[in-house]
């Protein structure tokens, strides 16, 4: 896998002291200066998960996470302007960044992302679906989040098409050697067996309050999620970066798959969880 401290050290062209190497893939503080101090061009794929803007405060197993804005919307977006823009410099030209977000500030976000990376560079919005919670009395239920999806350059992007499910095909057969069919008046319309193509609607589940996957993380997001998202978006190899990774779930996923994750996170209680979560992936 690569390694972020080659870059770092070419670079720059400066010394990189030992205990920084150590460091470098996973850093306790705020995210901005962590990724000031990142080379240019040295991510290949880019998730972040930022607060939403909720101004409420989480708690799970003693876990705290805030999501408290003095000066509400206005002073959320100035906080992560600045970063989006650091985000779209470390990028690699073949890069990618997903902004997964939810209806508080999505459309905000997206006007932010079109001026920083620039709208003919959109891919897509990802409809994250689940119907984990309650529901209202008063309006219908709100049952998804949005991820936001930039290419660095539209073309030079890396996209691996995925498919799963079944054809949702009136009349489907199957032929001699399980190939699935249509018949129409020109003969048999073949279907791909592995199913069709995957949409910008994703129908995954979260995760429950008992679920095994749960690390004590008020925001923990399911590995399936981010394993799609790194699976679709990046190769072996690749640098993958969240800087504002909590319980390190797309770090997991990235070692999972064979990239080299770096992440960051102001809290500390989130970074120990990550740590330990790295620390037992023996891939």
């Amino acid at each position: 896998m690569r390694s972020l401290r080659a870059p770092l050290a070419s670079v720059r062209n400066t010394h990189v002291s030992k205990e920084r190497k150590r460091t470098s893939r996973l850093h306790c503080g705020d995210n901005l200066p962590f990724m000031a101090s990142l080379p240019s061009g040295s991510i290949d794929l880019l998730y972040l998960d930022p607060p939403f803007g909720t101004n409420r405060v989480r708690r799970k197993a003693g876990a705290t996470y805030s999501d408290v804005w003095q000066g509400g919307i206005k002073s959320y977006l100035a906080f992560l302007y600045p970063r989006l823009v650091e985000c779209h410099r470390l990028l690699a030209t073949h890069g990618t960044i997903y902004v997964h977000l939810d209806w508080r500030a999505s459309h905000y976000v997206r006007i932010q992302l079109d001026t920083i990376f620039g709208g003919e560079n959109f891919l897509n919005e990802i409809i994250w679906q689940y119907r984990t919670g309650g529901v209202s009395r008063q309006w219908f239920g709100r049952k998804h989040d949005t991820i936001l999806c930039y290419a660095k350059k539209l073309g030079r992007h890396r996209f691996t098409m995925m498919r799963e499910g079944a054809y949702r095909t009136d009349g489907l057969k199957l032929d001699e050697q399980g190939r699935p069919y249509k018949s129409t008046k020109k003969g048999r319309l073949y279907f791909d067996a592995r199913g069709p193509a995957l949409t910008d609607v994703w129908d995954m589940p979260f995760l429950s309050t008992v679920s095994l996957e749960r690390v004590g993380w008020p925001t923990q997001k399911p590995l399936a999620l981010l394993e799609r998202i790194i699976t679709a978006s990046s190769r072996k190899g690749d640098v993958v970066g969240d800087f504002f990774c909590g319980s390190g779930t797309a770090l997991v996923a990235a070692k999972r798959l064979g990239r080299s994750p770096v992440g960051c996170d102001s809290a500390a209680a989130a970074i120990r969880i990550a740590k330990t979560r790295l620390a037992s992936e023996r891939v």
